[in-house]
């Protein structure tokens, strides 16, 4: 055995020690080079003719696949058709198995035949030398499986589309027929075992999704029938399941293939009993279930044109919509939905599918039916049974569409009033809470007009049993038909009541849905409940405070919504007032001694509350209200004090800087006055506790009031940068750029509004060129919003006109310019190293643009340092990540370009290395098999 072949089996055999992390990395990069290697094709034909370990033999044939996919131009035009035999060889050699190496010398013959054209018999060839033998015909099948699977699915073989459309009509659609003839005979081989009739399905299968055989072949063979029969084999019925589904795909255009429709539907048709016979089977109820839904699907307009043909294919489909399996319901519900688009757009709908419909409501209905009291799901059952009832729930709108919304609402309500004049305890709340779930998913299609259905239901509410889950679907019910209330307020004073008593349940998603029922009440109906805000801040003030925070936020939130649809004046008064509750509290444990955790706990819970009403009512516009005219400063002083004193906690510096993004837009330019003292607390803050909303807060007033000449906010805004800047790097001394992640990111964007407001500040400070060094160790981060922040930092700054403008540049621009220059000569080498290191790494695609943008720049003005920096660059970076060819390309086009000064060459320059990174990424992520 060979050196190489040795020192192979000696990398491989560290996969099966429990390697450490160190010796697996230099293992995997070991492998990856030799695959890339012209010395890999000799190595690995050896290892499979040689009694290698198992582990070995399956690389080799892996290795082969990945090599016939990237790497054919490395074999001379006269080895070919040898490496062509050696391959069939292997796949003589290992007919047997394993299987794993069956598929893999399978696809690497099935790629080489695409790329070969010399070999113009591929398909007759591997008949000729596997068709003949019963043990090789296994291996036949396999190939044939997998050949039209390669040359569909795999877009990474190098051919071009014209060379693709001919090799593949010559592989495929040239044998497709000899294809069908020779699986035909197969099957009816005597002796011939299921596991054969399997393989001969799933190659039948695998060219029927390619497209490369016309139905009316197939249906000139036995194997349609004998598709339909193998439905009573256990061994076959998945493989019967998958073809016929895939047979009845290929007849959509019904007009081409009516022949083959005419038979295939009786059979069909046929199934249906089965759905009794097997009933105790879902596995078999799946497999019909697919074939009755695919059917109904394909020849939807035949249902519509030839209904008393075609309708048994939709009452098989309901009974399979009604099977109790709830993993195999849904399989049928594309068919529903698509039925309804078609013809719910008519005028009239037959009485066939109006029944079929109204029976479809009923079974969706007793799907929707929790489980007895006696029998509770688990908590991971009951989770998924609530998701697929919102997915039931569409289908329940597919019934509206066909049925029409009133018709539907008027059932469901129906079945509530039926079920409320039983006698007591002789009915289930589930009978009462599934209709109730069905009127909520059907609530978007009523009209808000309607004045027939809704009313009863708004009515019935009231009379609804205690019963937690009743009054969660009841509430939830008032979520879905505000619209429908904004158009009736008559019925606004009866749902606030219903509301307000849901907030007394001690059933927490209860007491939530109440939440949620009130916001989108004030949402909808903002304009109705102005005269009712003294009773919400009532409600507030005694019942509210025993409120959990997420229903206390969502009582906020909708109270914000009435607020916003009254008068500015009487909105700022009535805004007012809710605040001053809030800040008051703030005020007060801010002036009292040292406050508890609990203490601390209830003022950022109402801090939460104020963001959510500033959230939902926004501002004033530039002329504020005379209620908020000297407010501002009374507020930042109350926040001042606050932040000074507990802004070392995180939470409240978290909820404390969202409130002031808000109070930014409700006061706008109302504001300025107080911006410089918020700016040097919010450096303060960060200088003491390092936390990122400090940062964040500090780059929202730079973008709401960077454009300002005010020195005091210009002084303010040097200050932030240059403590946060200190700060940062200190940090970054300490941890990786990966440990404060959040720090980093704020601190970017803070640098991106000072870049873009007030670069007088930005450049001309001692603090850039550590900004710029703080911004580059952003770079090695995986984290797509910081990279692309960053990215747009150095775009900036290497394409700001300073660089270039050099006939009568405004006065600050050569400090600009001097201070760029600076930063780059000491910091270049590096940053362009880190530049192109994640360009071939861990870069997010998008980021290429922005990338050639900076190297573009930074080439025409440091032209020869970059040419003397890019041979060191280049040899840094991985050959995994850019093989060496690549980067010697690269070298040579951008020396091109930047020596006849063709810069916008350079931008190919970068995409074509970026091109064979993502080449030999696809290579270490490996093929799909």
């Amino acid at each position: 055995m060979s050196d190489k072949n040795q020192e192979l089996l000696s990398v491989l055999d560290v996969f099966s020690r429990a390697p450490d992390k160190a010796s697996l990395d230099k293992a995997n990069s070991w492998l990856q080079d030799f695959q890339h290697s012209p010395e890999a094709w000799s190595t690995c034909d050896a290892i499979l003719h040689s009694p290698a370990p198992p582990a070995a033999q399956l690389f080799a044939a892996q290795t082969f696949r990945t090599k016939v996919t990237f790497d054919l131009h490395q074999v001379e035009q006269d080895n070919l058709l040898p490496l062509r035999d050696r391959l069939l060889a292997a796949l003589q050699r290992y007919h047997i198995g394993p299987r794993t190496i069956i598929v893999q010398l399978c696809l690497a013959i099935s790629g080489l035949a695409l790329q070969l054209p010399s070999w113009d018999d591929a398909v007759q060839t591997m008949i000729d030398m596997f068709g003949a033998n019963p043990v090789t015909v296994p291996t036949l099948l396999q190939f044939l499986t997998l050949l039209p699977e390669e040359l569909t699915g795999n877009s990474r073989i190098p051919v071009t589309d014209d060379e693709y459309r001919e090799r593949s009509g010559s592989l495929l659609t040239a044998n497709s027929t000899k294809i069908l003839n020779l699986l035909a005979m197969y099957n009816q081989a005597p002796g011939v075992t299921n596991a054969v009739q399997s393989q001969i399905f799933d190659c039948l299968r695998s060219w029927l999704v390619a497209g490369e055989v016309r139905t009316s072949d197939l249906a000139a063979t036995p194997l349609l029938a004998f598709a339909f029969a193998a439905l009573e084999s256990e061994e076959l019925f998945d493989s019967a399941v998958d073809v016929i589904c895939e047979l009845i795909h290929e007849t959509q255009e019904i007009d081409d293939n009516m022949p083959v429709i005419e038979l295939v539907v009786p059979h069909v048709i046929a199934l249906r009993p089965r759905l009794s016979i097997d009933k105790d089977d879902p596995e078999k109820i799946r497999g019909y279930a697919r074939i009755f839904a695919e059917a109904g699907e394909t020849y939807r307009l035949l249902l519509l044109q030839h209904t008393e043909t075609f309708f048994p294919i939709v009452e098989a489909i309901g009974e399979c919509s009604a099977y109790p399996d709830l993993d195999i319901v849904p399989i049928t519900f594309p068919f529903w939905m698509r039925l309804a688009q078609v013809i719910g757009k008519k005028p009239s709908v037959s009485h066939h599918f109006q029944d079929a419909y109204r029976s479809l409501m009923a079974v969706i209905i007793q799907h929707l039916h929790f489980p007895p009291d006696a029998e509770p799901l688990s908590a991971q059952d009951a989770e998924k049974f609530r998701s697929f009832r919102h997915v039931m729930g569409d289908t329940l709108k597919d019934c509206c569409m066909v049925l029409r919304p009133e018709t539907c609402i008027t059932a469901t309500y129906n079945m509530v009033a039926n079920a409320l004049s039983q006698p007591p305890g002789s009915v289930s709340w589930q009978a009462i809470e599934a209709p109730l779930f069905a009127m909520r998913s059907m609530g978007a299609e009523v009209d808000p007009r309607d004045n027939t259905a809704v009313p009863k239901i708004m009515d019935l509410l009231p009379s609804l049993p205690d019963f937690p889950r009743v009054r969660y679907a009841a509430l939830l019910i008032i979520s879905r038909y505000t619209e429908w209330i904004s158009q009736h307020p008559e019925y606004i004073q009866a749902q606030l009541q219903y509301i307000s008593t849901g907030f007394q349940s001690s059933d927490i998603e209860v007491s939530a849905a109440a939440g949620q029922a009130l916001k989108y009440l004030c949402q909808d109906c903002k304009e109705h409940l102005i005269d009712f805000l003294p009773t919400l801040h009532n409600f507030l003030t005694t019942t509210g405070a025993a409120l959990s925070q997420e229903d206390r936020r969502e009582v906020y939130e909708a109270i914000a919504y009435v607020i916003s649809a009254m008068p500015m004046d009487r909105a700022a008064d009535s805004l007012r007032t809710f605040v001053m509750d809030i800040m008051t509290q703030v005020h007060v444990i801010t002036v009292k001694g040292t406050a508890t955790k609990q203490e601390l706990q209830v003022v950022g819970c109402g801090l939460e509350n104020l963001e959510v009403m500033l959230h939902v009512v926004r501002g004033f516009g530039e002329d504020l209200p005379e209620a908020c005219q000297n407010t501002c400063q009374e507020m930042w002083t109350v926040f001042d004090n606050f932040i000074t004193k507990y802004g070392n906690d995180y939470g409240i510096a978290e909820r404390t800087t969202r409130v002031l993004r808000h109070g930014i837009t409700l006061y706008g330019k109302a504001g300025l006055n107080v911006a410089p003292s918020a700016v040097a607390r919010m450096a303060q803050a960060f200088t003491i506790t390092g936390f990122p909303s400090y940062l964040w807060i500090a780059g929202k007033i730079v973008s709401q009031y960077g454009s300002e000449e005010s020195p005091e906010l210009r002084a303010s805004f040097l200050g932030v940068y240059e403590t946060a800047t200190s700060k940062v790097v200190s940090l970054l001394q300490e941890k990786t750029p990966g440990d404060i992640p959040d720090v980093i990111e704020d601190y970017v964007q803070m640098l991106l509004q000072l870049a873009d407001f007030a670069p007088d500040v930005f450049y001309q400070s001692s603090a850039f060129p550590l900004a710029f060094r703080a911004t580059m160790a952003a770079l090695t981060m995986v984290h797509s919003d910081i990279l692309f922040a960053s990215l747009d930092l150095f775009r900036i700054i290497f394409t700001h006109e300073c660089l270039t403008d050099t006939t009568n540049p405004p006065p600050k621009y050569p400090l600009y310019a001097a201070a760029i220059r600076g930063v780059f000569e000491k910091e270049g080498f590096e940053f362009l190293g880190l530049l192109l290191a994640g360009l071939i790494g861990d870069f997010p695609e998008d980021s290429a643009s922005t990338v050639v943008s900076i190297f573009r720049a930074t080439a025409i003005v440091w032209m020869q340092q970059l040419l003397t920096w890019l041979p060191s660059i280049l040899q840094q970076l991985p050959n995994s990540a850019a093989p060496a060819d690549a980067k010697t390309q690269f070298f040579a086009d951008v020396s091109s370009s930047l020596q006849s000064k063709q810069y916008d060459k350079v931008k190919y320059a970068i995409l074509t290395l970026n091109r064979a990174s993502r080449k030999a990424k696809d290579r270490r992520r490996g093929l799909d098999r």
